[in-house]
């Protein structure tokens, strides 16, 4: 397989010089952008083609590279040829640096090689820049005319001084390739499912497939789908892997498992991509790009940085992108993206795959073949795409910036009150609308294109505005502002028939919420990104909902393993006595607090405790704590740092030497994602089925499916509160050793409609009609579980 390099990465990495320069301020788009190339192109003449796909293949070290890129249009004529490359920029276009302009005409000189190539009957070609300001609509054109031997000599300049970094490449693959052949799985043999679960990721690959996996704790998730992964590589059927993920912990687990298999001889570069503002060093913090040291001359150092790292690493974790950016004076973000161009597999979080706003331009611009995801516990996409795909501005920021504001006596100052005046007004209109109707809130289908209008307007004079600034305390309260509308105004660019817009007026602030309801076309967009993907995670049930969800219902496959462990080793019982419905917590109280007592007094040990709000599980603290003040236990706070959840977690110690209860909350930091091995957790208690709280925005959920396939109540609440049951009882589970009880205090558990949703590995399920049976059942659950252990010993 030829290794594809884009014309703009190629020009981008052996021409950028001087300092980092970040591009904040920015309103454009992929999507925006493409509006605007599509509106210059349609003027051209009949001879003008648009979106001209060219390429040269490349043999270096042994290795064929496919050189390619896509000009944006190209007119020929018998007696000439023509190249135009369009750039937008909020920039004025004398604004722009020597080295911007030097980048974009070497792309389009690339192009202009690459065309008389194809057409040898021609010398020369006009190479022309567009360049659109975006704030001004102002258009600026420049043409200049290349001889072939001129741009002959710019192009094998170009691949010479990139023949270094070309050949490293190519030995590293090499060696990578050739460690793969022989590549063990690092451990002694598979568990249930393992090796099947390793077959059907292989198969996706190869078939360049989507692949949803439903495997149950136990199951090793993450080496299951690595390894096949690194194989196909190996047999170079994709040449970059992503892993994506939610949590840092589960990227921990990744570099885990790549180190496991380095060990047994694999030569493989991965690097962990860390969000920008938890790795840049603290003396970086409040510091203008032209006073970093980080930052200046950032491209002068890159390449010496990159051959340092890139010579001396394999697995490159966020404290070796610190220890290299500090020895080289580099921005440790900007070094570790510019470091992943150069690396097999990339571990990161979502967004820099699906967030319009953040993912990775590099390399997410255009489809490409060789790239394959491996997405992680895929549950949690569900509402974190809704929350990137959907944005809220309100107008609480703007009396206070207007005061502070007031006592600066400049004509940036009297200005920046003007535009900020006219953004009130925008919020008055709007308020002003829901008081002549007598209402406080509003839900429509339609954008909120009045206030777009404004802020658009706005953000354009901002981008100059804060071009003219100093860095001050009242600049960040003015620019956290300015973000703010900015990525309004571009989730609005996005606004289709997947959105609604709710708009709610309380003491005169006025909140204005996009809210994307169905965020599987813009998903499936992303993942088309690639060859393929597998979605997996220990929860997916029903399957159909998520492969609908996340984009992949019409062309994706589906599997589902079992659990490795014996499901005997957890008895789930199911209370048919206790109702915990909003009118029945205080009745149902005392019930829940006796079968609580129940399940932690049968055996010493320690146990969790999930409630689906803080609310309810502060009322049932306090009255299992009334009753039984002698049990110790403790309990999850809202925003815990990580010092805290670690604290927390170490309370829960093997062989304890007494009970211990940990109140935790359904879907937070507690319920997934931990593993309390052995005796360390031996009992899970569920107080509710987990349905998210009422609110007009699920209603809206709601509503949006009941139209698209009469679901409307299972896919806004019933089947996320499933998921947060099935992760929270999750945790008890953890090994083929593990034994424990999972309750579940909720009549409605009982039903078909939430049995039909239990795993195969619940199938043992028991209903429990009162408090006498529930005694009588964990008390005979312990004695079993003590009896098989000691016939164990026995034999």
């Amino acid at each position: 397989m030829a290794t594809r390099i884009g014309i703009r990465q190629l020009v981008e990495f052996v021409l950028r010089k001087g300092d980092l320069v970040e591009n904040k301020d920015s309103q454009n788009t992929a999507l925006a952008g493409a509006r605007i190339h599509r509106k210059l192109q349609s003027g051209r003449s009949s001879d003008y083609e648009s979106e001209v796909y060219l390429k040269k293949i490349v043999t270096m070290n042994d290795q064929d590279y496919v050189i390619s890129g896509r000009a944006d249009g190209i007119e020929t004529t018998t007696n000439s040829l023509l190249i135009e490359e369009i750039k937008t920029s909020d920039q004025a276009f004398e604004d722009i640096s020597d080295n911007t302009h030097d980048l974009y005409w070497g792309q389009v000189k690339v192009y202009g090689y690459l065309l008389l190539q194809d057409n040898p009957d021609f010398d020369e070609v006009t190479l022309e820049l567009t360049y659109f300001q975006v704030t001004k609509e102002k258009i600026t054109r420049t043409k200049k005319v290349f001889k072939r031997a001129e741009l002959t000599k710019f192009f094998d300049d170009l691949i010479k001084e990139y023949e270094y970094w070309l050949t490293l490449r190519a030995d590293m693959r090499r060696d990578r390739n050739d460690s793969i052949k022989s590549l063990p799985f690092p451990f002694p043999k598979f568990r249930t499912g393992q090796h099947e679960m390793a077959g059907a990721v292989y198969k996706a690959i190869s078939l360049q497939k989507r692949l949803f996996i439903e495997a149950p704790t136990g199951t090793g998730k993450t080496i299951s789908t690595l390894f096949p992964a690194v194989k196909a590589m190996g047999e170079d059927k994709i040449e970059r892997l992503f892993y994506l993920t939610a949590k840092q912990s589960t990227r921990h687990v990744a570099e885990e498992a790549l180190a496991l298999m380095a060990k047994d001889g694999l030569k493989i570069k991965s690097v962990t991509l860390t969000a920008k503002d938890k790795i840049r060093f603290p003396e970086e913090q409040d510091v203008a790009p032209e006073d970093n040291p980080y930052m200046v001359g950032y491209y002068d150092r890159l390449k010496p940085a990159l051959k340092d790292l890139l010579t001396h690493e394999d697995l490159i974790t966020r404290a070796t992108i610190e220890e290299y950016a500090h020895k080289h004076t580099v921005d440790p973000f900007e070094f570790s993206l510019d470091t992943s161009l150069f690396c097999d597999v990339i571990i990161c979080d979502y967004n820099y795959l699906f967030d319009p706003l953040v993912y990775l331009q590099r390399f997410f611009t255009e489809r490409n073949l060789e790239n394959f995801f491996l997405i992680d516990e895929v549950h949690n996409l569900v509402s974190r795409s809704r929350d990137m795909y959907s944005a809220e501005i309100s107008n609480a920021a703007i009396t206070p910036l207007l005061k502070k504001a007031k006592v600066i006596k400049t004509q940036a100052s009297e200005d920046l009150q003007k535009e900020l005046k006219k953004v009130r007004r925008g919020f008055k209109k709007l308020a002003d609308g829901l008081e002549e109707e007598q209402l406080t809130e509003r839900m429509t289908a339609e954008p909120p294109e009045s206030l777009l209008r404004v802020l658009r307007k706005f953000t354009d004079f901002m981008t100059d505005w804060m071009a003219q600034q100093k860095p001050s305390e009242f600049f960040t309260a003015v620019q956290d502002f300015f973000f703010d509308c900015l990525t309004f105004v571009k989730i609005g660019n996005l606004y289709d028939d997947s959105y609604q817009t709710r708009i709610v007026l309380e003491d005169q602030q006025v909140v204005v919420k996009q809210l994307c309801l169905d965020p599987s076309d813009f998903l499936d967009k992303s993942l088309n990104m690639g060859a393929g993907a597998v979605l997996f995670s220990a929860t997916l049930s029903p399957m159909s909902y998520y492969q609908n969800v996340l984009g992949g219902e019409a062309n994706s496959l589906a599997y589902r393993l079992p659990s490795p462990f014996p499901p005997k080793h957890q008895a789930i019982l199911v209370t048919q006595y206790i109702r915990t419905t909003y009118r029945e917590r205080e009745n149902s109280e005392s019930a829940i607090v006796a079968s609580l007592y129940t399940l932690i007094k049968a055996k010493k040990g320690n146990y969790l405790f999930f409630f689906p709000s803080y609310g309810y599980l502060k009322q049932i603290k306090e009255a299992f704590e009334a009753v039984h003040p002698l049990v110790k236990t403790t309990m999850q706070a809202n925003g815990m740092t990580n010092e805290e959840r670690l604290n927390f977690l170490d309370q829960f110690q093997k062989d304890p030497d007494e009970t211990l209860v940990g109140f935790c909350v359904l879907g937070g930091i507690f319920s997934e994602g931990i593993d309390l091995r052995g005796d360390r957790l031996i009992g899970v208690a569920i107080v509710s089925v987990g349905l998210p709280g009422l609110s007009p925005e699920n209603n809206l959920i709601r509503d949006y499916y009941d139209q698209e396939n009469g679901q409307g109540f299972a896919y806004a609440y019933q089947l996320p509160g499933m998921n947060n049951v099935l992760q929270a009882a999750g945790r008890l589970i953890r090994s083929s050793h593990d034994t424990g009880i999972i309750l579940l205090l909720d009549q409605r558990f009982a039903s078909r409609r939430y049995t039909e949703l239990f795993p195969p590995h619940w199938q043992y399920y028991q209903r429990i009609r009162n408090l006498d049976q529930l005694v009588a059942t964990i008390d005979n659950f312990w004695h079993q579980t003590e009896d098989n252990n000691e016939n164990k010993t026995d034999s």
